[in-house]
């Protein structure tokens, strides 16, 4: 870990009143950094707030990744302090579980406003004073489900398929303004995204998958993640060997076999 590298950086993290988000501010907030912690929920921003170092500086900013039109309104009300943002941290989202023939496609819809548009819009609007600083770091929590079509997940995995599309996109378009980005993959992590994950008719699960009970511990993910981030990784996976590395491996060389186990696998 190149803790380093975090020195005296403004950090921003979008789904941080919870689970991985919330884990890495903890992690962060002991550092000599500025964070800035933003989500719908104001409230459980600033219990994650106590739950981080007291010496830390921390923000919070309330917003909502699938209302468009006043993401734009939120950055110029914090215009002076997102502008001097070093490290963009887009882990805000929502997952599915639900077939394809049973979802609607106003939940299909939600999930690439959120996952995909709020999260691009966000870039967007930092992308000019990276540009002007030629300096700057996204980093993308997408999922494996974004490498590889996933059961039940149809509309997350295409979301986050799209997010790998655009980031690609921007980091070549970027290179030589000295901008990074970092793509990373989780398997199965012990967070609650599960149970906040919509059915097909846009309703709470409710439960936790036995997948996700089992998963990663969530400070262990970060841990990876940190490190990652610091050494400026394109692209990662982390979780369990079989779910990460050996899925990617096997979906790429041998995509005929990776269709097969997929439709038998249990993922939830």
């Amino acid at each position: 870990m190149n803790w380093d590298y975090y020195k005296d950086k403004v950090i921003w993290i979008t789904g941080a009143s919870s689970g991985i988000g919330a884990a890495m501010a903890q992690a962060l907030s002991k550092k000599t950094l500025t964070l800035i912690l933003s989500a719908r929920n104001s409230t459980k921003l600033k219990e994650v707030r106590e739950q981080c170092d007291p010496s830390a500086t921390i923000h919070i900013i309330e917003l909502d990744l699938s209302e468009h039109d006043e993401l734009s309104v939120v950055f110029d009300n914090h215009k002076s302090l997102l502008s001097q943002v070093d490290i963009m941290i887009h882990n805000g989202g929502i997952s599915q579980r639900s077939l394809a023939e049973e979802t609607n496609f106003s939940v299909l819809k939600k999930l690439m406003d959120v996952n995909y548009l709020g999260t691009s819009k966000l870039s967007l609007s930092l992308l000019p004073y990276f540009i002007k600083r030629r300096s700057g770091h996204f980093v993308v929590i997408s999922s494996i489900a974004g490498k590889v079509g996933v059961p039940l997940r149809s509309g997350y995995s295409a979301s986050k398929f799209a997010l790998h599309g655009f980031f690609d996109a921007l980091r070549a378009e970027q290179v030589d303004n000295n901008i990074d980005v970092t793509i990373i993959c989780p398997g199965y992590i012990h967070t609650d995204i599960s149970k906040h994950a919509m059915t097909g008719d846009g309703k709470k699960q409710g439960t936790m998958d036995s997948a996700q009970l089992n998963g990663m511990n969530v400070d262990t993910f970060v841990g990876k993640a940190l490190s990652a981030i610091s050494e400026k990784k394109a692209e990662v996976y982390i979780g369990g060997f079989k779910e990460t590395k050996l899925a990617v491996f096997v979906s790429k060389m041998f995509p005929a076999l990776f269709r097969k186990i997929i439709s038998k696998s249990k993922v939830t």
